[in-house]
């Protein structure tokens, strides 16, 4: 841990900087002169961001700051601060740490007293999240969901009785997939966004029942391609006294071990339905 009393009037500045998640002219004036003036540009990928600089005409040095390195780098980038230095971090596109690296170096930053300035922009989370038509005066942003079918079912059940909007990352290679396990875990009637490629020439933002739209994705391939953000409407507050066929699948393994009582339980607490209506719901199969 960095001592904080190593911090003079000299130190340098760590700036957090949202850049494009597309379209190269939403990088935002500011952005443009901080990424110019600062002593070094740490970026996720040094290749990738060469091409804003390049477009913006900005000639700081570059290192590259990623998820392989970040834990060895960062200690030696705050000493750099301390020393005076400036330093911008970037990823690939939109802001950092959403779902991307930099929380390593921030930490340090802020342990060791050195001054974090964000300078905002965009992020594909509030991007699709604006224009979703889903309820956005509260919502849950999940991040990328697990690779393996099993895994994504497990954790989209611990999110089934979520009565916010659900924001979540998910890659082209997987998009089908997971449209599938929503429409087996929240219900074919949900209803939910996919929004493609945004702010890109391909920009595609379309909404539907998640049983149509994992259809729609299916017979396209065009729409498993790109940057994707799912967003998915929460559960209504009278569907949470429903026993869904998902939870009453739930149910019924759960009652092959558990009495009735703790069965109904521990699936309310995976499902978000309703206690009482899941024992009720327990006993009815019980005398079937």
């Amino acid at each position: 841990m960095m001592d904080s009393s190593q911090v003079s009037a000299n130190s340098g500045i760590l700036y957090v900087v949202a850049t494009p998640i597309g379209n190269l002219a939403d990088l935002s004036p500011r952005a443009v002169e901080v990424l110019g003036s600062v002593d070094r540009v740490a970026a996720e990928d040094t290749r990738h961001s060469g091409k804003l600089m390049q477009y913006c005409s900005i000639q700081t040095p570059m290192l590259a700051l990623h998820e392989h390195n970040e834990r060895e780098r960062a200690p030696r980038l705050v000493e750099d601060m301390l020393k005076g230095w400036s330093i911008a971090l970037i990823s690939d596109a939109g802001t950092p740490l959403i779902s991307d690296p930099g929380f390593n170096l921030v930490r340090l930053a802020r342990e060791a007293g050195v001054q974090v300035v964000p300078i905002p922009g965009p992020s594909a989370l509030i991007c699709a999240l604006s224009v979703s038509g889903l309820p956005t005066d509260r919502f849950v942003f999940e991040g990328f969901l697990p690779a393996k079918s099993s895994a994504r079912r497990n954790r989209l059940e611990q999110l089934c009785g979520e009565t916010r909007s659900l924001v979540f990352f998910e890659s082209s290679h997987r998009i089908v997939d997971c449209l599938q396990d929503c429409q087996v875990v929240f219900g074919a009637r949900r209803q939910a966004v996919v929004a493609r490629e945004l702010t890109k020439q391909f920009e595609t933002i379309h909404s539907d029942t998640l049983e149509k739209l994992a259809q729609w994705v299916s017979d396209d391939p065009n729409q498993q391609k790109g940057e994707i953000v799912l967003l998915v409407q929460g559960q209504a507050e009278t569907e949470s006294h429903q026993v869904t066929p998902e939870a009453e699948r739930i149910l019924l393994v759960l009652l092959e071990e558990l009495p009735i009582k703790k069965a109904a339980k521990l699936a309310a607490r995976i499902t978000g339905v309703n206690k009482r209506a899941l024992y009720e719901r327990a006993l009815r199969l019980k005398e079937a």
